[in-house]
């Protein structure tokens, strides 16, 4: 009797921690996470702006995970390369893509065939910040406003030119031209830096650039910023005006996120998210932030994805307006 009863007892352990687990949504292969390597994708090359702002977090991140966080640069097709590879990846919460919401929204519309869906392929499981992308002309360019680019480039016709790399940077630009009447024309460049010199010697009138970038390239004194297309001041950039308060009705604020594969379970979601969350309570972060022209942007997972589910929509009108042929 004794025996029985001893097997009914471990029987009965054994089904309350199951259910303690199922009650915390925590299976086996779960519960030890993080347990091995963790990679944060960039989608731009190693020593770009963004991927200064994805080092800056896989490093924090990494402190508070107790886990070691490797940055994997993908770029090209305009993040679409980074995008699908972490789509595909194992949803085990071991592959975080961290970029911007807004360019991988626009790139559902932009693109004929979208290698994939990403309101249902990834999971935005995290906000990092809200930016906008600003209008940059060299520093010793003459023109010292929005303004006196616009009516320069009003008399140049389709003999100006301008930089875009980014889509939404190409989308700004886009709507720019339409509110100001321009002909301007667009070169597109895989990567901000590529455009650099253009710009600096005059080949380029003007760039359309993320805030990473372009506030780095004004603090090294080749830059003037014109413009920043949120709808009030960036409190990380309040010198620079808005395309709004110059005229121009164009409000386009941008934020960037953190991504998974889909199915990653929710527990690991949640952990991943408050990791994240933790870091931009810090005053250091905030810091960070508001010196790449950003502002920090807490939220809960659910409510990461519904912001994506709301931009895929807002950018399929935004790329009508711009009138962005298909690529």
């Amino acid at each position: 009797m004794t025996k029985w009863l001893k097997k009914i007892a471990q029987a009965t352990a054994a089904m309350a921690m199951l259910a303690v687990a199922q009650i915390a949504n925590v299976t086996p292969a779960n519960a030890a996470y993080p347990d091995q390597t963790i990679t944060f994708v960039c989608a731009f090359p190693a020593g770009s702006g963004a991927d200064v702002l994805v080092r800056y977090f896989a490093d924090k991140v990494s402190k508070i995970a107790g886990a070691t966080i490797i940055v994997e640069n993908k770029p090209g097709a305009m993040s679409n390369i980074a995008a699908e590879y972490t789509a595909r990846s194992k949803p085990d919460g071991y592959t975080i893509f961290v970029h911007s919401g807004n360019s991988i929204a626009g790139n559902m519309w932009i693109m004929k065939k979208p290698p994939i869906d990403v309101g249902k392929d990834l999971m935005t499981i995290a906000t990092i910040n809200k930016q906008a992308f600003m209008i940059a002309v060299a520093k010793d360019a003459p023109y010292k406003d929005l303004k006196e680019l616009t009516a320069a480039m009003k008399e140049k016709g389709d003999g100006g030119s301008y930089a875009v790399n980014a889509t939404s940077g190409k989308v700004m630009a886009e709507v720019y031209k339409q509110k100001a009447g321009l002909d301007t024309v667009a070169v597109q460049y895989k990567t901000a830096a590529d455009s650099l010199n253009d710009i600096t010697s005059g080949a380029m009138d003007f760039g359309s650039y993320d805030p990473v970038f372009a506030l780095a390239q004004q603090r090294e004194g080749r830059f003037r910023l014109l413009g920043v297309a949120s709808p009030e001041r960036m409190k990380g950039a309040p010198e620079i005006p808005t395309l709004k308060e110059q005229g121009f009705d164009v409000d386009q604020l941008g934020w960037w996120g953190a991504m998974v594969a889909k199915g990653t379970p929710e527990d690991i979601t949640t952990k991943i998210n408050g990791w994240f969350n933790t870091v931009l309570k810090t005053p250091e972060a905030q810091k960070f932030l508001a010196d790449q022209g950003g502002d920090p942007y807490i939220s809960t997972p659910a409510e990461a994805q519904a912001l994506m589910i709301k931009t895929i929509a807002e950018w399929k009108d935004y790329v009508a307006i711009a009138q962005i042929p298909q690529q």
